[in-house]
């Protein structure tokens, strides 16, 4: 910034009706550099790169502004849009993700067609402009804006709420649909209808009248197998117990199977460490001792 400012001391204030030497250097340095990062901020594919490119371009367009004696329109130019807008879009788009991939699929057929013939008409008045400007219109500064009523700032101010202020507020009001149709493509209701409700992730948990979870093969029986059924505490059959594909077996095999899964009634239980005495009160007779084993080696 201090070469710039030192080659745009070069410029004379007066006459204002003939570019300067550092005006003129100014242009031919800025100009095409603008121009050249505009067209990488096009052509890259990078959303990152191209906002940074697009920095770039900002700050070679506030440095034209001061050139041209508007030193308030370059110092916003810098600011405001480089500083603070710019910025914001690159945080959004590190948050969102920068490296999500667009879709190549074309939704308006014949787009490319009409953004080129819209592109180059666009081109031919904006050449048609600067051309007419270049040639028949002698160039004027703004010194005498910038020493009458009030400095340049306060005739920007006073020309936008009064020359042009229904342009500014249609100005804004594009700004706040840009900004709303933002928060629409952000928030895309077509993603939300893909996830279910609370009633439908209640209605697929909890499928038909039983609240509790079904109960598991071979309880209160003496077998752990899938095709077994469990046994209620009054010892019937509980048929939830068993898988839906298990269909041909009826309900008279499934009671008659009821004994010898529960077992029969007082039957000992040979994992059970009992006592000899109990053992014998239990079968109705003594205990047999093995041969050669006395009370010592009990």
């Amino acid at each position: 910034m201090t070469v710039l400012a030192a080659v745009l001391t070069q410029a004379p204030a007066v006459p204002t009706d003939v570019v300067g030497t550092g005006e003129a250097v100014t242009f031919w340095v800025l100009g095409p550099l603008a121009l050249a990062a505009a067209l990488a901020m096009v052509l890259a594919r990078s959303a990152v790169h191209s906002a940074l490119w697009l920095v770039l371009t900002m700050l070679c367009l506030g440095a034209l502004y001061m050139a041209q004696q508007a030193p308030f329109l370059g110092f916003v130019q810098i600011i405001v849009y480089t500083g603070a807008i710019m910025m914001l879009f690159l945080f959004v788009l590190m948050l969102v993700g920068r490296d999500r991939s667009d879709s190549v699929v074309e939704v308006l057929r014949g787009q490319r067609v009409a953004g080129l013939l819209a592109g180059v008409g666009f081109a031919a008045l904006l050449v048609g402009a600067v051309g007419r400007s270049l040639t028949d219109v002698a160039p004027v500064g703004l010194l005498a804006q910038n020493t009458t009523g009030g400095g340049n700032t306060a005739n920007i101010g006073r020309s936008l709420f009064t020359d042009y202020l229904f342009p500014f507020e249609l100005t804004s009001a594009l700004l706040i649909t840009a900004a709303v149709g933002g928060m629409v493509l952000t928030f895309n209701n077509s993603d939300r209808a893909k996830r279910p409700t609370q009633r439908e992730m209640v209605e697929t948990r909890i499928r038909g009248e039983r609240m509790s979870p079904l109960p598991g093969p071979g309880v209160l029986a003496t077998a752990n197998s899938v095709a077994t059924p469990a046994l209620l505490p009054d010892g019937t059959v509980a048929r939830e117990s068993l898988s839906d594909i298990i269909e041909s077996t009826t309900r008279e095999s499934l009671d008659a199977d009821v004994p010898s899964m529960s077992g029969a009634p007082h039957q000992a239980d040979t994992y059970e460490l009992r006592g000899p005495e109990a053992a014998a009160d239990e079968s109705g007779g003594p205990v047999s001792r093995p041969a050669g084993e006395d009370d010592s080696q009990r």
